[in-house]
């Protein structure tokens, strides 16, 4: 199984970021597909899910209204759309295939992808 996460950079406060994860060797549509993202020197915490169909979305409350998860289960797919980021935006991004069908826990998640780095500057 590998989830390849890309789209990450450097961005200017008030920018926009899309970041992508395409998953293969799993069954795509049989997962939630997560964001997680892990600043310096804190612990990782988690951003968004989407469950397996896509008619159900959460957001952690630092993103809500300014990030926007999708995904497309023919192209095996998930996408993290990030506006009016800030500096404190700044961290790895991890996407995951979690288990859960709500807010998922680190221990729901079944296979991590790579991180990307997301670094917003002031």
């Amino acid at each position: 199984v590998q989830l390849q996460a890309s789209g990450g950079g450097l961005v200017q406060a008030g920018g926009s970021l899309r970041l992508s994860c395409a998953a293969s060797g799993l069954t795509f549509s049989n997962y939630g597909m997560a964001w997680f993202r892990q600043a310096p020197g804190k612990e990782r915490e988690f951003v968004t899910q989407i469950n397996w169909s896509g008619a159900r979305r959460y957001y952690a409350d630092s993103v809500k209204g300014r990030f926007t998860i999708s995904r497309d289960n023919t192209k095996n797919t998930s996408w993290l759309q990030m506006n009016s980021l800030k500096p404190e935006d700044t961290a790895v991004y991890y996407c995951a295939a979690s288990r859960r069908a709500i807010v998922p826990t680190e221990g729901d998640i079944a296979y991590w992808g790579k991180g990307t780095q997301v670094t917003v500057s002031s």
